[in-house]
Protein backbone atom coordinates (compact mmCIF):
# COMPACT_ATOMS: atom_id res chain seq x y z
CA UNK A 1 0.00 0.00 0.00
CA UNK A 2 1.22 3.50 -0.88
CA UNK A 3 1.00 5.65 2.25
CA UNK A 4 1.57 9.43 2.42
CA UNK A 5 1.56 11.49 5.64
CA UNK A 6 1.87 15.22 6.31
CA UNK A 7 1.83 15.86 10.06
CA UNK A 8 2.12 19.46 11.30
CA UNK A 9 2.58 20.37 14.97
CA UNK A 10 2.60 23.97 16.27
CA UNK A 11 3.26 25.05 19.85
CA UNK A 12 2.62 28.73 20.62
CA UNK A 13 3.86 30.43 23.80
CA UNK A 14 2.48 33.63 25.37
CA UNK A 15 6.01 35.07 25.53
CA UNK A 16 9.29 33.95 23.96
CA UNK A 17 10.74 30.98 25.83
CA UNK A 18 13.94 29.00 25.87
CA UNK A 19 13.33 25.63 24.23
CA UNK A 20 14.71 22.56 26.00
CA UNK A 21 16.19 19.66 23.99
CA UNK A 22 13.47 17.72 22.18
CA UNK A 23 13.12 14.11 21.04
CA UNK A 24 11.06 13.65 17.85
CA UNK A 25 9.60 10.21 17.12
CA UNK A 26 8.01 10.85 13.75
CA UNK A 27 9.90 8.55 11.37
CA UNK A 28 8.44 5.15 10.34
CA UNK A 29 10.10 2.19 12.04
CA UNK A 30 12.51 0.12 9.93
CA UNK A 31 11.00 -2.97 8.36
CA UNK A 32 7.46 -1.63 7.92
CA UNK A 33 7.98 -0.92 4.22
CA UNK A 34 10.05 0.89 1.61
CA UNK A 35 10.56 4.57 2.42
CA UNK A 36 10.10 6.56 -0.79
CA UNK A 37 10.66 10.08 0.56
CA UNK A 38 11.22 11.77 3.91
CA UNK A 39 11.26 15.41 5.06
CA UNK A 40 11.35 16.78 8.60
CA UNK A 41 11.24 20.55 9.19
CA UNK A 42 11.77 22.27 12.56
CA UNK A 43 11.34 26.01 13.21
CA UNK A 44 13.21 27.63 14.87
CA UNK A 45 16.12 25.83 13.29
CA UNK A 46 18.00 23.66 15.82
CA UNK A 47 21.68 24.21 16.52
CA UNK A 48 22.09 20.44 17.12
CA UNK A 49 20.39 17.71 15.07
CA UNK A 50 21.02 14.00 15.67
CA UNK A 51 19.29 11.12 13.88
CA UNK A 52 19.71 7.95 15.94
CA UNK A 53 18.21 4.51 16.44
CA UNK A 54 17.28 3.89 20.05
CA UNK A 55 17.66 0.61 21.95
CA UNK A 56 14.17 -0.48 20.91
CA UNK A 57 14.79 0.03 17.20
CA UNK A 58 12.93 3.34 16.83
CA UNK A 59 14.32 6.03 14.53
CA UNK A 60 14.57 9.16 16.68
CA UNK A 61 15.61 12.75 15.93
CA UNK A 62 17.18 14.68 18.81
CA UNK A 63 17.33 18.48 18.50
CA UNK A 64 18.69 21.33 20.63
CA UNK A 65 18.04 25.07 20.36
CA UNK A 66 19.66 28.41 21.15
CA UNK A 67 18.02 31.71 22.05
CA UNK A 68 14.29 32.16 22.59
CA UNK A 69 11.16 31.73 20.48
CA UNK A 70 7.41 32.29 20.79
CA UNK A 71 6.68 29.12 18.83
CA UNK A 72 7.90 25.66 17.89
CA UNK A 73 6.73 24.31 14.56
CA UNK A 74 7.43 20.76 13.36
CA UNK A 75 6.35 19.39 9.99
CA UNK A 76 6.88 15.72 9.19
CA UNK A 77 6.29 14.43 5.66
CA UNK A 78 6.94 11.00 4.20
CA UNK A 79 5.81 8.59 1.52
CA UNK A 80 6.05 4.88 2.17
CA UNK A 81 5.20 1.66 0.40
CA UNK A 82 4.02 -0.57 3.24
CA UNK A 83 4.48 -4.34 3.35
CA UNK A 84 1.86 -6.84 4.42
CA UNK A 85 2.79 -8.50 7.74
CA UNK A 86 3.61 -12.20 7.78
CA UNK A 87 0.63 -14.50 8.44
CA UNK A 88 -0.23 -15.00 12.10
CA UNK A 89 0.27 -18.43 13.67
CA UNK A 90 -2.85 -20.59 13.48
CA UNK A 91 -4.85 -21.51 16.54
CA UNK A 92 -3.68 -24.59 18.40
CA UNK A 93 0.06 -24.13 17.81
CA UNK A 94 1.27 -22.13 20.83
CA UNK A 95 1.21 -23.38 24.44
CA UNK A 96 -1.94 -22.71 26.41
CA UNK A 97 -2.29 -19.65 28.64
CA UNK A 98 -1.33 -18.47 31.15
CA UNK A 99 2.39 -18.43 30.33
CA UNK A 100 5.03 -18.39 33.07
CA UNK A 101 7.49 -15.51 33.00
CA UNK A 102 10.62 -16.44 31.06
CA UNK A 103 13.78 -15.05 32.60
CA UNK A 104 16.66 -13.85 30.45
CA UNK A 105 14.81 -13.48 27.15
CA UNK A 106 15.13 -9.67 27.16
CA UNK A 107 11.37 -9.13 27.36
CA UNK A 108 10.94 -8.54 31.10
CA UNK A 109 10.16 -4.84 30.62
CA UNK A 110 7.28 -5.77 28.30
CA UNK A 111 5.72 -8.10 30.88
CA UNK A 112 5.71 -5.59 33.72
CA UNK A 113 2.33 -4.05 34.43
CA UNK A 114 2.51 -1.30 37.03
CA UNK A 115 -1.19 -0.50 36.57
CA UNK A 116 -2.44 -4.07 36.77
CA UNK A 117 -5.77 -4.58 38.56
CA UNK A 118 -7.71 -7.62 39.72
CA UNK A 119 -10.69 -6.58 37.61
CA UNK A 120 -8.54 -6.66 34.46
CA UNK A 121 -7.01 -10.00 35.45
CA UNK A 122 -10.48 -11.48 35.99
CA UNK A 123 -11.62 -10.07 32.63
CA UNK A 124 -8.62 -11.64 30.90
CA UNK A 125 -9.09 -14.98 32.65
CA UNK A 126 -12.71 -15.08 31.49
CA UNK A 127 -11.66 -14.54 27.87
CA UNK A 128 -8.89 -17.14 28.19
CA UNK A 129 -11.45 -19.66 29.43
CA UNK A 130 -13.79 -18.83 26.54
CA UNK A 131 -10.84 -19.30 24.16
CA UNK A 132 -10.05 -22.68 25.80
CA UNK A 133 -6.59 -21.40 26.72
CA UNK A 134 -5.41 -20.93 23.13
CA UNK A 135 -3.27 -17.75 22.87
CA UNK A 136 -4.26 -16.85 19.30
CA UNK A 137 -7.95 -17.41 20.01
CA UNK A 138 -7.58 -15.28 23.16
CA UNK A 139 -5.89 -12.40 21.31
CA UNK A 140 -8.55 -12.37 18.57
CA UNK A 141 -11.30 -12.62 21.19
CA UNK A 142 -9.79 -9.80 23.27
CA UNK A 143 -9.50 -7.54 20.22
CA UNK A 144 -13.12 -8.15 19.19
CA UNK A 145 -14.46 -7.84 22.74
CA UNK A 146 -12.84 -4.45 23.32
CA UNK A 147 -14.05 -3.25 19.93
CA UNK A 148 -17.65 -4.28 20.60
CA UNK A 149 -17.99 -3.28 24.26
CA UNK A 150 -16.15 0.08 24.21
CA UNK A 151 -17.55 3.48 23.24
CA UNK A 152 -14.52 4.65 21.28
CA UNK A 153 -13.75 8.36 21.61
CA UNK A 154 -11.23 11.00 20.53
CA UNK A 155 -9.48 12.59 23.52
CA UNK A 156 -6.98 15.27 22.60
CA UNK A 157 -5.06 15.61 25.85
CA UNK A 158 -3.77 13.47 28.68
CA UNK A 159 -2.09 10.14 29.14
CA UNK A 160 -3.98 6.88 28.80
CA UNK A 161 -6.58 6.04 31.42
CA UNK A 162 -5.83 3.22 33.81
CA UNK A 163 -6.83 -0.18 32.41
CA UNK A 164 -9.34 -0.66 35.23
CA UNK A 165 -11.04 2.68 34.46
CA UNK A 166 -11.36 1.90 30.75
CA UNK A 167 -12.72 -1.55 31.52
CA UNK A 168 -15.27 -0.25 34.03
CA UNK A 169 -16.42 2.78 32.01
CA UNK A 170 -16.36 1.01 28.62
CA UNK A 171 -15.24 4.33 27.10
CA UNK A 172 -11.88 5.41 25.78
CA UNK A 173 -9.56 6.58 23.04
CA UNK A 174 -7.23 4.33 21.08
CA UNK A 175 -4.45 4.74 23.66
CA UNK A 176 -6.84 3.66 26.42
CA UNK A 177 -7.85 0.49 24.58
CA UNK A 178 -4.20 -0.22 23.85
CA UNK A 179 -3.19 0.03 27.51
CA UNK A 180 -6.14 -2.16 28.57
CA UNK A 181 -5.27 -4.76 25.90
CA UNK A 182 -1.66 -4.84 27.10
CA UNK A 183 -2.65 -5.14 30.75
CA UNK A 184 -4.98 -8.06 30.00
CA UNK A 185 -2.21 -9.82 28.04
CA UNK A 186 0.47 -9.19 30.67
CA UNK A 187 -1.77 -10.67 33.35
CA UNK A 188 -1.50 -13.95 31.39
CA UNK A 189 2.30 -13.84 31.03
CA UNK A 190 2.37 -12.36 27.52
CA UNK A 191 4.93 -9.68 26.64
CA UNK A 192 3.42 -6.63 24.98
CA UNK A 193 4.40 -3.16 23.86
CA UNK A 194 2.65 0.12 23.04
CA UNK A 195 2.78 1.32 19.41
CA UNK A 196 2.29 4.89 18.19
CA UNK A 197 1.70 5.50 14.48
CA UNK A 198 -0.83 6.09 11.73
CA UNK A 199 -3.62 4.02 10.20
CA UNK A 200 -5.32 4.26 6.83
CA UNK A 201 -8.99 4.13 7.86
CA UNK A 202 -10.61 7.58 7.96
CA UNK A 203 -13.43 6.64 10.32
CA UNK A 204 -12.67 8.74 13.41
CA UNK A 205 -15.67 10.14 15.31
CA UNK A 206 -14.75 13.74 14.45
CA UNK A 207 -13.95 13.04 10.80
CA UNK A 208 -10.35 14.23 11.24
CA UNK A 209 -7.06 12.32 11.09
CA UNK A 210 -4.99 11.73 14.19
CA UNK A 211 -2.09 9.72 15.48
CA UNK A 212 -3.16 6.20 16.33
CA UNK A 213 -2.13 3.63 18.93
CA UNK A 214 -2.32 -0.15 19.07
CA UNK A 215 -0.68 -3.06 20.95
CA UNK A 216 1.93 -5.58 19.82
CA UNK A 217 2.35 -8.97 21.50
CA UNK A 218 5.44 -11.18 21.32
CA UNK A 219 4.74 -14.70 20.07
CA UNK A 220 7.57 -17.24 20.54
CA UNK A 221 8.89 -18.55 17.25
CA UNK A 222 7.10 -15.79 15.34
CA UNK A 223 8.02 -12.38 16.76
CA UNK A 224 5.91 -9.29 17.37
CA UNK A 225 2.31 -9.40 16.14
CA UNK A 226 -0.19 -6.55 16.39
CA UNK A 227 -3.93 -6.09 16.86
CA UNK A 228 -6.06 -2.94 16.63
CA UNK A 229 -8.89 -3.09 19.19
CA UNK A 230 -10.10 0.36 18.12
CA UNK A 231 -11.08 -1.18 14.78
CA UNK A 232 -11.44 -4.81 15.88
CA UNK A 233 -8.88 -6.20 13.43
CA UNK A 234 -5.33 -7.58 13.27
CA UNK A 235 -2.87 -4.90 12.16
CA UNK A 236 -2.07 -5.02 8.44
CA UNK A 237 -0.46 -2.98 5.70
CA UNK A 238 -2.77 -0.05 6.51
CA UNK A 239 -0.86 0.65 9.74
CA UNK A 240 2.45 2.54 9.91
CA UNK A 241 4.26 2.33 13.28
CA UNK A 242 6.47 5.22 14.33
CA UNK A 243 7.59 4.08 17.76
CA UNK A 244 7.23 1.09 20.09
CA UNK A 245 7.96 0.96 23.81
CA UNK A 246 6.83 -0.77 26.98
CA UNK A 247 4.82 2.31 28.00
CA UNK A 248 2.91 5.05 26.24
CA UNK A 249 5.12 7.75 27.79
CA UNK A 250 8.14 6.51 25.83
CA UNK A 251 6.34 6.77 22.47
CA UNK A 252 5.40 10.46 22.54
CA UNK A 253 5.91 11.89 19.01
CA UNK A 254 7.23 15.23 20.33
CA UNK A 255 8.93 15.03 23.72
CA UNK A 256 10.49 18.14 25.25
CA UNK A 257 9.78 21.33 27.17
CA UNK A 258 10.68 24.98 27.60
CA UNK A 259 12.31 27.30 30.13
CA UNK A 260 10.07 30.09 31.48
CA UNK A 261 7.74 30.94 34.33
CA UNK A 262 4.10 31.97 34.14
CA UNK A 263 3.84 31.11 30.44
CA UNK A 264 0.78 29.69 28.72
CA UNK A 265 1.21 27.33 25.78
CA UNK A 266 -1.21 26.10 23.12
CA UNK A 267 -0.92 23.15 20.75
CA UNK A 268 -2.40 22.89 17.28
CA UNK A 269 -1.82 20.02 14.90
CA UNK A 270 -3.08 18.53 11.67
CA UNK A 271 -2.58 15.10 10.13
CA UNK A 272 -3.19 14.48 6.44
CA UNK A 273 -3.05 10.89 5.19
CA UNK A 274 -3.45 9.60 1.67
CA UNK A 275 -3.30 5.97 0.56
CA UNK A 276 -3.55 4.03 -2.68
Amino acid sequence: MWFSVIHETLYRYSVPVGLAPHCLRLTPRPGVGRLLSRRLLVDPHPIVWRDIEDEQGNLVTEVEFAGTSAWLRIESQFELETWRPAPLPPWGVLPHLPWPGIQGDGLDRYRQDNEGDTSVTHFAQTLVSQAHGDPMAFLDHLCQTLFVRTDRQIRFEGAAQTPAHTLASARGACRDLTVLFLSACRSQGLAGRFVSGYQAEADTPDGQRHLHAWPEIFLPGYGWAAWDPTHGIPVGEGHVPLCTAATQADTMPVDGGFYANGVTATLDYSVRIATA
